[in-house]
């Protein structure tokens, strides 16, 4: 039996084993996927003591970049985004890779949204980071990066450039004032207050990811939903990463489609 587990803290909470155990069972798979309680100071003595059974893991923050020292290659995505959420055993190797990104743009992509000029960000860490990285593979010219201290956001700005985007960097307190743009992702955890409210005009012209989706909605949601604007569910992008997840712990290549892979998603999906 192949073994895989989602790590981090808290995580017991986590939907992961559910999507993943659906989709190994449809492909026929007797492969066991579990939720391990990790802290990143424990991770090297984790992944160093697994035996040869084990095929991959999962991993949420923080140890997405724990997990980076520990790798032996690392995909492009990761690299630029300075975070893995997908590890596999392959062979004597640790291959790391981002499947966030393709999980934003899939699921953007579902509910219709394709193409994107200018975007809208909240926040500036790890997910931010794989945000804004698939705000450029949406064609994206330019996005405005909300967060609450603009001096701490150094780092996501320079992924901003070196993706070719034009980058404006401003406080969160901001956001009342941007009236345009295709599309806004929030990236900051599930209930949090932002104290300031987007203008009904962004609520028109763009569409609103939440990354969050417990507990849902989350404050931003009800109002672009009062508002009548549209909103993809954070669920979303977790749906869509792990069937990149499945696809690379499957055939090692997160571009490998499924046998049937339609039914896999279907299986997955319900589960959520």
């Amino acid at each position: 039996m192949r073994r895989l587990a989602v790590l981090g803290s808290p995580i017991a909470h986590s939907k992961s084993p559910g999507l993943h155990r659906a989709a190994y069972r449809l492909l026929g798979l007797d492969w066991e996927y579990s939720a391990v309680e990790m802290r990143g100071e424990d991770l090297a003595a984790f992944i160093g003591g697994l035996d040869d059974s084990w095929r991959g893991l999962s991993l949420t923050m923080p140890l997405k970049q724990d997990v980076l020292p520990l790798l032996d290659e690392v995909d492009e995505l990761a690299t630029l985004t300075g975070a893995a959420n997908t590890v596999l055993f392959d062979g004597a190797a640790r291959r790391g890779f981002n499947t966030d990104v393709g999980g934003i743009v899939r699921a953007l992509a579902e509910a219709g949204c394709d193409r994107v000029r200018h975007g809208v960000l909240i926040g500036g860490g790890a997910t931010a980071k794989s945000a804004l990285a698939a705000m450029a593979e949406l064609g994206a010219a330019s996005v405005q990066i909300l967060v609450r201290r603009p001096e701490a956001g150094a780092a996501i700005a320079e992924l901003g450039h070196r993706l070719g985007l034009a980058v404006e960097l401003s406080k969160l307190a901001e956001l009342e004032g941007v009236a345009e743009a295709e599309l806004l992702v929030s990236t900051v955890p599930g209930g949090t207050e932002l104290g300031v409210e987007a203008s009904a005009a962004l609520v028109r012209s763009a569409v609103l990811l939440d990354v969050a989706y417990a507990p849902w909605p989350t404050p931003l949601a009800a109002h672009w939903l009062g508002l009548g604007g549209t909103v993809v569910h954070g669920l979303g992008m977790l749906l869509h990463q792990a069937l990149l997840q499945v696809r690379t712990f499957v055939a090692g290549d997160p571009f490998a489609v499924l046998p049937d892979e339609e039914a896999v998603l279907s299986v997955m999906r319900e589960t959520l």
